[in-house]
């Protein structure tokens, strides 16, 4: 497209904005479109029926190839004290740019990323006394907008209290929505991601306005595009939930929530000037699969600031809590001796780690051993197989000994941190999080976050943070039968789009749905091994864990493709899919490609094309279904079978099951 037809198209939008907006009068829009100019973003002020000055409420739109998907949403802050700011503004100056993140992710799910995109900053200020000025910085990518509130240093502003955001998400259709309703602002984000139109979220809807709603939250307005809501760059913020405050059966928008803070429940932000908000981030693409690959949640992170990278590295671990500790004797036992069975499994299986779970710690105390397993000693003896051990923490000792505790465990040599129940995401929770990423590179410590909030893409930041919880995960089939192949088959389309996903995959004890049993000794998982198999490729994380027990892989071929599949990504490609039913995912590493697909209950024949390979000829180590999986999900076919770009495999999926294939040039050697 020509600069002078975006022109016309960029006009034409600024009609349609200009002509379905319910208020007396509005500025001329302020309009930034997307390098491939098929996303256009607008910002204005809108001036109500009881305005006295000139200036008006700031508001902003977003179109997507011509069609509205966000109307007229408002934008303001409730400062302490003062009335909201953004409410009676004109915007004074505006100034465009451009620019492309071009960097390297060190484990993700793309190694180069390079993303281009238009930008635009706004000054906006008050009307009438006392003049505050409210900056808006904006970005239009090719894959979604983002924006962000900045507070420059003022006089009629001394420092900043924020009460709430007053940010407006008015989708312009009632689009149906796959939602974390989540409890409070205390919760570890494990829940199920609810099928909804967003009318069902009003007070008159069917579902309480009172249930807060967790980021990503994926919606779909049919016949225009799939969207994903997110936020992206926390620092010095706290964590946004949205609400439907509509109150009638018709009110189809949401507003912000911030995460109000521990000392003061009435502010979300205690900050000095200037401050800038969280991005507030609406991807926005034709295919639900497209906002999979997305990077711009990292795009909008600061670059790295780990100088030495040399001792990052992405693996799978063996792990001991999801067998019970069960040591090669078949008897439980939280020992030094069982964890180096754990260890050894390691070892033989080609695993880089070891993961050490709750209970060596002198109750919260983790500078102190409880005595029962010597973790130097547990290192020492992993090191002498080449394996690296990480260890379980619990979030409030870390709090409270993070300076004492993480030197300690540098000089002991372990490798990693899992840090459990944090549950927070108010403004100092958020900051933990930073601290930790911090101090932890300070001694050459990788991080893994459970019981966690959602990823924002700090990642990028701090590429030791390998990776989140933040999911309804496998652990859930030790007590109960909420994890299933249904909720597989959202979370990749939903809590995946916001970065790394330690779901915790590898159970070889597979049952069908009627066969299941919620227990914590010889846990059952729902579904195929097939699909157990397939999670390793479409579920993402640099820090995989291999959740059974060694006796569970003994002798099993099918752990081949688990020892096999890489931890870390160059790219990925979306090949089908639609949220709660089934998707097939392809990502290389190197020369090599893999594929995992999976589906719900619903068995199915999916015809995927290989144009995503190389040129030359692969050979597909392919770990399907077997013929009778819908019954005997343990069940898997492995075979082997010559293949190239431009041919389409054919996989037949039972019910509950997978496929994970392995492409392998034929040149390599």
């Amino acid at each position: 497209m020509s600069w002078s037809l975006a022109g016309k198209y960029s006009t034409f939008v600024a009609l349609v904005f200009s002509f379905s907006v319910p208020s007396h009068a509005q500025s001329v829009p302020i309009v930034l479109t997307s390098p491939d100019q098929r996303l256009v973003m607008q910002f204005t002020t809108v001036r109500g029926k009881d305005a006295t000055g000139p200036g008006g409420k700031l508001s902003y739109s977003v179109a997507f190839r011509g069609k509205p998907v966000l109307d007229q949403s408002a934008l303001g802050l409730e400062l302490e004290g003062q009335p909201v700011l953004g409410n009676d503004v004109q915007i004074v100056e505006s100034t465009p740019g451009k620019g492309s993140d071009d960097y390297t992710l060190l484990a993700s799910k793309s190694s180069d990323v390079k993303d281009s995109f238009n930008s635009l900053r706004l000054r906006a200020v008050e009307s009438n006394a006392p003049g505050r000025t409210l900056v808006i910085e904006a970005r239009a990518y090719n894959d979604g907008i983002a924006f962000r509130y900045v507070l420059p240093e003022q006089e009629a502003i001394k420092s900043l209290t924020l009460k709430q955001e007053d940010t407006e998400f008015r989708i312009s259709t009632d689009a149906t929505t796959w939602a974390l309703a989540l409890p409070n602002y205390r919760s570890s984000y494990e829940s199920e991601y609810v099928k909804l139109p967003i009318t069902a979220f009003s007070n008159q809807g069917g579902v309480s306005s009172n249930f807060l709603i967790g980021l990503p939250m994926l919606l779909h307005s049919p016949g225009t595009a799939w969207m994903a809501l997110a936020e992206a760059d926390l620092e010095g913020n706290s964590g946004m939930y949205i609400t439907n405050p509509s109150g009638n059966w018709a009110g189809h928008y949401f507003v912000s929530k911030l995460s109000p803070r521990f000392d003061d429940a009435g502010v979300a932000i205690k900050s000095t000037l200037p401050h800038h908000s969280a991005w507030r981030v609406l991807m926005v693409a034709d295919e639900p699969g497209r906002l999979m690959e997305s990077n711009l949640l990292t795009d909008l992170n600061p670059s790295n600031r780990v100088q030495d990278t040399s001792w990052i590295h992405p693996g799978k671990a063996s792990w001991n809590w999801w067998a019970g500790d069960v040591g090669s004797d078949g008897k439980a036992a939280y020992t030094t001796k069982n964890m180096e069975y754990y260890v050894d499994f390691a070892a033989n299986s080609g695993f880089p780690y070891m993961l050490l779970d709750a209970g060596w710690a002198d109750g919260r105390d983790i500078t102190k051993l409880r005595g029962n397993v010597d973790v130097p000693e547990l290192v020492r003896y992993a090191a002498s197989k080449h394996v690296k051990v990480w260890i379980w923490l619990y979030s409030t000792s870390v709090m409270d000994q993070m300076k004492q505790a993480f030197p300690l465990f540098e000089s002991w040599g372990v490798a990693g941190v899992k840090i459990d129940f944090i549950n927070r995401d108010d403004q100092d929770g958020i900051k933990f999080y930073y601290d930790v990423a911090r101090e932890a590179a300070d001694h050459h410590l990788m991080v893994d976050f459970h019981g966690a909030s959602k990823p924002w893409g700090i990642e990028r930041t701090y590429p030791n943070v390998l990776s989140y919880e933040a999911v309804l995960g496998a652990e859930n089939s030790k007590v109960a039968r909420r994890d299933s192949p249904v909720d597989r088959t959202v979370f990749p389309f939903t809590r995946m789009v916001a970065g790394p996903l330690d779901y915790t995959p590898g159970g070889f004890n597979n049952v069908t749905e009627d066969e299941f049993i919620g227990r914590d000794i010889s846990p059952m998982i729902m579904g195929t091994r097939a699909q157990q198999l397939a999670l390793y490729v479409v579920f993402q994380t640099p820090f995989q864990m291999v959740s059974d027990s060694p006796q569970a892989y003994a002798d099993q071929p099918a752990f081949q493709f688990i020892k096999d599949v890489p931890t870390a990504w160059d790219a990925m490609h979306v090949l089908n899919g639609e949220p709660g039913e089934f998707v097939t995912i392809a990502r290389s590493h190197g020369k090599e490609w893999f594929l995992g697909s999976i589906t719900n209950w619903t068995s199915r024949e999916l015809h995927v094309p290989l144009n995503f390979l190389g040129t030359g000829r692969y050979t597909a180590e392919i770990y399907q279904d077997a013929s009778d999986a819908g019954t005997n999900p343990k069940n898997v076919t492995i075979k082997k079978q010559s293949v190239r770009s431009g041919e389409t495999l054919t996989l037949h999926l039972a019910a509950g099951g997978g496929c994970a294939i392995r492409f392998v040039p034929e040149d390599a050697n």
